[in-house]
């Protein structure tokens, strides 16, 4: 199976660890990854600022990236819920670019969405021998429906004690600009998140935005909160490392 590797904007400049255990993961079963070295960003944060005829420009560019690709699999639930949701509004005045973007929109998942409904994994043999709390990101739940997929992951990872994080419907207040041109109002929603993840007692926080676990993690480290900060195709390399050493 061929699939093409969406790294994101924070990914790629912040995080690439997180996009080499995406890439870990998706050899150990079987699938040959590529990177368009042609890929930008997916506009969001133009769309949100509304600068809607540069995110159109902007998403062009992404669709041309990945047009002769089989899979795009992306460790974001943001940029790919915006190429979900918001792609054929950019285009629904250009019939032949709709198109494109609805193909794109047909072939791109979550890295959890891929694992679990077109792979069909569940069980990587992982061990992970600590509690964790699980972050929802917005645009993963509510334009992508992944609601279901991370839970089934972490709840066949032996040793992991996975605890429900209070009010994790709410938003951890990152939202891109919305942190920038709110930043009172995203201080306060952070911080409220914040003390949720330490109300749990967990060890490690876990998410599939690095947007989201930037914030969160930011507001922990500011508050000397030593809670561990990863994203969940880190989480189960780690694990299924530790299942195959044995610990």
């Amino acid at each position: 199976m061929r699939v093409s590797l969406f790294i994101t904007c924070l990914a790629d400049q912040l995080y690439p660890e997180v996009g080499e255990s995406v890439v870990r993961l998706l050899h150990r079963y079987g699938c040959e990854v590529d990177f368009p070295q042609a890929q930008v960003c997916c506009g969001q944060p133009a769309f949100n600022s509304g600068y809607q005829d540069e995110a159109r420009e902007v998403a062009r560019g992404l669709i041309r990236a990945f047009e002769h690709s089989d899979y795009v699999v992306s460790p974001s639930g943001s940029c790919t819920g915006m190429v979900h949701h918001y792609y054929p509004q950019l285009f629904e005045n250009e019939p032949e670019w709709k198109k494109k973007a609805e193909d794109l929109i047909n072939k791109t998942y979550e890295f959890s969405q891929f694992l679990v409904n077109v792979l069909g994994v569940t069980d990587l043999g992982a061990v992970f021998n600590e509690k964790v709390t699980y972050h929802a990101s917005c645009h993963a739940t509510r334009f992508l429906g992944v609601k279901e997929e991370p839970g089934k992951l972490m709840s066949e990872v032996k040793g992991l004690e996975l605890i429900e994080l209070p009010k994790k419907e709410d938003c951890c207040g990152f939202g891109g600009t919305f942190a920038v041109k709110m930043a009172d109002m995203s201080e306060a929603m952070v911080c409220e998140k914040a003390g949720h993840v330490c109300s749990t007692g967990a060890s490690v926080l876990v998410g599939s935005d690095m947007g989201c676990l930037m914030n969160i993690g930011g507001r922990l480290n500011k508050d000397n909160k030593p809670i561990r900060v990863m994203h969940i195709a880190q989480l189960l390399e780690e694990g299924v490392k530790n299942g195959e050493s044995g610990r």
